[in-house]
């Protein structure tokens, strides 16, 4: 493996001009998705975590990469985190969908954390490099995480406990904390709730069901029975429902979207170097496959403005909270989540169509079996059509505004 160059922070480095960032940004995005390709194969094979390259994720400060500089961490926009998931999302699927995962819950310590503890919690996870997970998901609920059966009790001395029957929690038993959903107490309703962060001491999660999953074998997205006995202040006063509106859920979707345009972009960079090595092969004739190549390139430029345009739009709204908790800006995102999992499924099935056999072929140098495995994930998580009743709903009552 290739020895890791860990890139520091300095004081004059956070002064440093625009395109000398830039640089420092791509240059740990280069580190990880060099891991990260080095054991994509066996991960996929093994269907395991994918431990090497978020060690190097984590020795590059990238678990922090959200968290303020004064809290220790890199201080990255969302731009920055997603031009980062989209590179290493070109390498290994698994990879690049734990860093969105973990990235989408640091956001929201850093836009949300309103108590000392969860500000303290914070910090370390810059310091110590901690890897985050969710349970937002909860059987019996339709996959609905805006309701909750499950609920905190309180059992004194400034302690809750919590049980939760979880369907997944991808990579949970690797996490250093999960934040969990819950009812905020017995009493409340199914859609009055609250988000605590769990550290892996406090937690007991017996496995239900493993992950020997047809792609995305290494984000270890098993079944879970949750227990936590944990510090009440480890809860958000915040309530969820604001917390999911202006970061959880736009964040998870820039982040997902991000690393699925990074899947494409690689089945399109293979596609082409087939073509490309055919055409050599006949100079001044143009491949019939060639205009395959040109199609694709249209669907993945396409899906390339769809996602960046809606990471801007993300980011543009971050310091506008009535932006992000407004109709049409959810119908954007969830607009962006179903177009992103539609648009990478495509277009690693066209890619593998222009490469053709030897792109079907597991162990070949231009095989896109594993990619295009790992394509068919997004439709299925939180499933495009349980997305496109809500936004229905959403539009039936919708001024459109936009």
């Amino acid at each position: 493996m290739t020895e890791t160059t860990v890139l520091t922070e300095t004081p004059a480095s956070r002064g440093e001009e625009p395109e000398d960032r830039a640089e420092r940004v791509a240059a740990r995005a280069e580190a990880v998705a060099r891991v990260a390709r080095e054991f994509a194969a066996a991960v996929d094979e093994e269907g395991r975590f994918p431990r090497e390259a978020i060690d190097e994720a984590r020795a590059q400060g990238l678990l922090a990469a959200p968290i303020a500089e004064t809290d220790g961490g890199l201080g990255y926009s969302i731009t920055e985190l997603c031009r980062m998931l989209e590179r290493v999302g070109r390498e290994c699927t698994s990879t690049a969908m734990i860093l969105a995962m973990h990235h989408s819950q640091v956001l929201c310590l850093t836009r949300h954390a309103d108590t000392d503890h969860l500000r303290d919690f914070t910090r370390r996870v810059a310091s110590e490099g901690l890897l985050l997970a969710s349970a937002t998901t909860e059987v019996n609920i339709g996959g609905n995480t805006r309701t909750s059966t499950c609920a905190v009790r309180p059992i004194g001395e400034g302690r809750v406990v919590l049980h939760k029957t979880c369907p997944v929690i991808s990579y949970g038993a690797y996490a250093d904390a999960i934040l969990v959903t819950a009812r905020r107490s017995e009493d409340a309703a199914s859609s009055d709730q609250v988000l605590l962060v769990v550290e892996a001491a406090d937690l007991q999660l017996e496995r239900q069901r493993g992950w020997d999953a047809l792609g995305m074998r290494g984000t270890c997205s098993e079944s879970f029975e949750l227990d936590a006995t944990t510090r009440a202040d480890a809860m958000f006063a915040t309530l969820f429902e604001t917390i999911s509106a202006q970061t959880m859920l736009p964040a998870a979707h820039c982040l997902w979207a991000s690393a699925w345009l990074g899947m494409a972009t690689q089945a399109g960079l293979t596609a082409r170097s087939v073509v490309q090595k055919a055409a050599r092969k006949t100079p001044g004739t143009t491949p019939p496959s060639a205009l395959r190549l040109a199609e694709l390139e249209v669907q993945l430029q396409s899906m390339t403005d769809v996602v960046r345009a809606s990471v801007a739009r993300y980011e543009a709204a971050w310091e506008d909270p009535a932006t992000c908790e407004s109709m049409q800006f959810a119908i954007a995102m969830n607009t962006l989540k179903v177009s992103g999992a539609e648009a990478v499924r495509r277009i690693v099935g066209d890619a593998l169509v222009i490469v053709g056999i030897t792109g079907f072929a597991n162990r070949s140098p231009v095989s896109l079996a594993r990619l295009y495995r790992d394509s068919i994930g997004p439709s299925l998580m939180v499933n495009n059509d349980r997305i496109l009743q809500h936004t229905a709903t959403m539009q039936l009552v919708s001024r459109g505004q936009r």
